[in-house]
């Protein structure tokens, strides 16, 4: 089978076995192709993508930007923040004028959980989700997990340890989705108050002490702490950064405590002295820019994946 069985990339959970291993696939072909001195094809020339970012954004939204412009495609960048969203508008009323100009994919950014699935829902277009509030970011996911692939070959049996924010992330559900269709095992590790309670029912296990999750983990993936959704709590997830740091930071020292080599993971942007120290961030044990350059790749397979089914 050469087409995705869904039409929108609204999560994980829609997506198969051999979704995965195609947009995969694609993903190593693309990676040739931006690795070349001519770097665009003109696979998506004639496509116009809408980037509608309803949420600030600007490693996923340039790294999807670029990724239009390398498949040669036509791009119409919308910021919530300047938009007549603030007038009232509907989410529904904003894409249906924007599809009225043609367009014939969205890529979106919401802060509402399950806007990308309301829209795929409402609108005869592709809509790939760049992330909804705190539940799902699925090209992080896949680009996650083709960094690792490259890395390390097949994920089955591998044990990849989540670590950090998981309570605020969306990286950490699709990671996790992602992870368990490929056969790994899938550990998460975190203060109790950034562990959400129905998280072992995802068939991951629930740890809360760094050191003894470093020593079962061939890689570790180390969250941001999100500061910016946990500002509506009266009372503080953990006492001070310090205090977090020292707790589940990731450092040179902990790292040379293992017996053995670990990759290190982050999704970015990194608060270098909090979640990981720079001579970890930067060190040979470390993917981090890997999947920075794997994003493009990822999301340009994801784009002309779903632009074939059209």
């Amino acid at each position: 089978m050469n087409h995705l069985s869904v039409n929108s990339l609204t999560g994980i959970r829609g997506l198969t076995e051999n979704d995965l291993e195609l947009i995969f696939q694609a993903a190593n072909e693309f990676k040739e192709v931006i690795n070349r001195p001519i770097k665009k094809v003109p696979s998506l020339r004639d496509f116009t993508v809408a980037n509608l970012f309803f949420e600030n954004s600007t490693r996923t939204r340039l790294s999807f930007e670029l990724a239009e412009k390398r498949l040669s495609a036509d791009v119409i960048n919308f910021s919530a923040g300047n938009s007549s969203v603030k007038k009232g508008e509907t989410l529904t009323d904003t894409v249906n004028n924007i599809l009225a100009m043609k367009v014939d994919m969205v890529v979106m950014r919401h802060p509402h959980p399950g806007a990308p699935q309301f829209l795929a829902n409402k609108i005869d277009t592709s809509v790939i989700n760049a992330g909804d509030g705190t539940h799902e970011h699925p090209t992080q996911a896949l680009l996650d997990a083709f960094s690792l692939r490259q890395k390390l070959g097949d994920l089955a049996g591998t044990n990849v340890a989540i670590i950090g924010d998981i309570r605020h992330s969306r990286v950490a559900i699709s990671n996790i989705l992602c992870l368990k269709k490929l056969g790994a095992n899938v550990r998460v590790c975190g203060p109790k108050t950034l562990i959400p309670r129905h998280i072992a029912s995802m068939g991951v296990e629930v740890s809360h002490d760094l050191d003894d999750t470093l020593h079962w983990c061939d890689v570790a993936n180390m969250l941001r702490i999100q500061l910016e959704r946990q500002e509506d709590n009266s009372v503080p997830y953990f006492p001070s950064l310090r205090e977090y740091a020292a707790e589940y930071g990731l450092n040179k020292q902990r790292l040379e405590s293992l017996n053995k080599p670990i990759t290190i993971m982050h999704p970015g942007p990194i608060n270098r002295g909090v979640e990981i120290t720079s001579d970890v961030a930067d060190s040979d044990h470390s993917i981090i820019l890997e999947q920075v350059e794997n994003g493009v790749a990822v999301r340009m397979a994801v784009l002309y994946l779903l632009a074939m089914k059209r």
